[in-house]
């Protein structure tokens, strides 16, 4: 990537030469050497592909014509998925695979959410609120703890409290297996260059998947409920554990190990006493990632029967019942805000003496805490608390119900000048919705392979764009070409937006660290709250369709894109910000020819992100009317026609495959732009 040295505004050709004369800045990275190969390389692709294109592209319109995916090409995947759904149900009680091993699996699952469970409800209301207090409080201090017991009377005032033991309960279960097993397979790739170079690519595909991808496998194998959520949470929040644990066992400190192995340490010895405490930072990341993914999954596998909060919210979200929606959403953003806090407080605060903290340290400290948690749990008991009384629930499902009709009435259309929200969905929609599907529904289907094909060439290499156009091929293979281009539509207007608003927020952010520290606390807020939850907010507002899905995927991937691109911004070396300032050159020309370009890592990493997110909200919008794959999945899981589902779900893996590969550039991209 070259680094644009700024010119005095009126830009000149001979003050770019001066500039170019002088080098760059001590300290700079010196990206421009680099930086040309690179685009010799992505230019000398492009002229290739359209060598091939001018080649192929005749025989192929020949063979099988332009316009839809031909038919010619396509497998009928129905019939032999129907005939494997059908087998499986038909032996699910009968076979000895099932019974003798799914059939534990499903057996201890449902042991040990029913074990948590019933512990929880042991405790007692007052017992399950003081047990998160005190763990926070030995976590971060007394703010949190008191903003944990807040939130879990919030939960109980809502009416909520046993759906919220119930997430808890599949959760807990859900985060002990994925920690383990993410444990296991971090350790065998952070140990072993074959097992990492096996497991990476592997990881990397799960991560970039859609939460409903992982559904329709475990509702296959294991039927609707509680042993399938937990195993697809499972599966959906091990990948991130995995993924840290490893990149902390590699990245131990060399000289560290050779001190530990000069001293005649064994293996096992050099991994606890060595590799396990330089890799602590990592671990506890990959804890807290995993926590988050966990609370998400378990709220959308809802769909498969998980109860809890997340059946609340989709039970309301199927009769459009905002306030019902909302009285169950409320604490599943509480949960997400008080379990992000606490294991990140706690991944600060390790292995260091807080200055100013009133909690005791040690064993001690624990014993204190579980001391108080006990007392105040017999306290509840004794005085009848096992369960919260309903004497003390606040119904707000009514008031809001009344508040969206009042919405519906004055703010949905016909609002003077500016238009109602319903207006705005249906003008996004005629406007940019319908004509995007219809062009991308509408050009040949080979071209759309040549566009991934450049687009991930520009970026990566000859493998990562052969990946692209394979999945973009399969996904006119399974017969499922025009929802997936209805689904891309969906998400290339919500990226659009995402980008703009996401890239405006953060140039300005970047600029000003007073509201830089205004959007830090919203955006942590919003960072945390699990996909589902976006669907409440833009069915109020915008009602159902294909543009509140949009909206709910704009506003779930705006932080991130925000946050990433700021601390690119920031990031970039201050001795190339001050030459440029030094050569006189405007605001607007450091950020054009200075920050974007030496931000370009981040910024492309802004647009990985964003797509990623977009995508897995706007499959989740089939719950609200998106339709394409989402409604596909949705009605496969809903109707039981899985053999729908599992093409849609399909559909969407290769999607989400693409659209990870045209938008995130190679490593080796990445260490010659380092």
């Amino acid at each position: 990537m070259a680094t644009v040295q700024p010119s005095p505004a009126p830009p000149s050709a001979s003050a770019s030469a001066s500039a170019t004369a002088t080098g760059p800045a001590p300290g700079s990275p010196r990206r421009g050497p680099v930086a040309a190969p690179r685009r010799r390389s992505a230019l000398a692709g492009l002229v290739l592909l359209a060598v091939l294109a001018a080649v192929v592209v005749p025989l192929v319109h020949a063979r099988w014509g332009s316009g839809a995916w031909p038919g010619a090409l396509t497998v009928d995947l129905s019939a032999p998925l129907g005939d494997v759904t059908a087998w499986i149900v038909g032996n699910r009680d009968s076979h000895p695979v099932f019974l003798y091993f799914f059939g534990h699996i499903s057996n201890a699952v449902v042991v040990c959410v029913r074990g948590v469970y019933l512990f929880l409800l042991a405790l007692g209301w007052a017992g399950v609120t003081a047990l998160a207090a005190v763990v926070a409080w030995r976590a971060a201090g007394l703010r949190l703890a008191l903003t944990a017991a807040v939130s879990f009377l919030v939960c109980g005032l809502l009416g909520m409290w046993v759906p919220t033991l119930q997430t808890l309960a599949l959760m807990t279960v859900a985060v002990l297996a994925s920690v383990v097993l993410g444990l296991l397979l971090g350790l065998a790739a952070g140990l072993s260059d074959r097992a990492f170079r096996v497991l990476r690519p592997v990881l990397d595909t799960m991560q970039v998947l859609p939460a409903f991808a992982y559904l329709l496998p475990v509702v296959l194998v294991f039927g609707i409920g509680v042993p399938g959520a937990v195993l697809a949470t499972v599966v959906y929040a091990a990948p991130p554990m995995a993924r840290l644990t490893a990149l902390g066992l590699r990245g131990a400190d060399r000289g560290v190990m050779e001190a530990v192995s000069s001293l005649g340490a064994t293996g096992g010895q050099r991994l606890l006493t060595a590799r396990l405490p330089l890799a602590r930072k990592e671990l506890l990341l990959g804890l807290d990632q995993t926590i988050m993914m966990a609370l998400s999954m378990a709220v959308i596998a809802s769909v498969i029967g998980a109860g809890g909060l997340g059946d609340r919210v989709y039970q309301a979200l199927s009769s459009v019942d905002v306030g019902a929606a909302l009285a169950a959403g409320i604490p599943i953003v509480l949960l997400a805000v008080v379990l992000d806090r606490t294991t990140e407080a706690a991944g600060r605060r390790i292995g260091t003496a807080s200055a100013g903290s009133a909690a005791p340290r040690g064993a001690r400290g624990w014993a204190l805490a579980a001391g108080i948690t006990a007392a105040v749990a017999v306290a509840g008991r004794l005085t009848d608390g096992r369960v919260w009384p309903e004497g003390l629930t606040v119904a707000i499902a009514q008031p809001v119900n009344t508040a969206k009709e009042w919405m519906v009435d004055h703010l949905y259309t016909g609002v003077p000048v500016v238009g109602g929200t319903a207006d705005w969905a249906a003008g996004f929609t005629d406007w940019i919705l319908n004509p995007l599907r219809g062009a991308l529904q509408g050009l040949p289907w080979w071209s759309v392979l040549l566009i991934v094909a450049a687009l991930a060439r520009t970026l990566g290499t000859w493998r990562t764009t052969a990946t692209a156009v394979l999945a973009m091929a399969a996904i006119g293979v399974l017969g499922v070409w025009e929802p997936s281009m209805d689904t891309l539509s969906q998400v290339i207007a919500a990226v659009a937006v995402t980008l703009v608003l996401g890239f405006t927020i953060a140039v300005a952010a970047a600029r000003s660290e007073r509201l830089e520290r205004l959007l830090r606390p919203v955006l942590d807020i919003f960072h945390t709250m699990p996909q589902f939850v976006y669907l409440i907010p833009v069915v109020a507002l915008f009602g159902v369709g294909r543009a509140p899905a949009a909206a709910a995927a704009v506003v779930y991937a705006l932080p991130a894109v925000v946050r990433i691109t700021t601390q690119g911004l920031r990031s970039v070396d201050p001795a190339a910000m001050e030459c440029a300032r030094s050569l006189g050159a405007t605001r607007g020309q450091q950020l054009r020819q200075v920050q974007l370009p030496l931000a370009r890592p981040a910024l492309l990493l802004a647009v990985n992100q964003g797509v990623v997110l977009v995508l897995a909200v706007v499959i989740i919008g089939g719950l609200v009317g998106s339709g394409a794959l989402g409604y596909q999945v949705v009605l496969g899981l809903g109707q039981g026609d899985l053999a729908t589902g599992l093409v849609a779900g399909a559909a969407i893996v290769c999607l989400g495959l693409m659209l990870d590969r045209v938008t995130q550039p190679t490593d080796r991209r990445r260490h010659q732009e380092s």
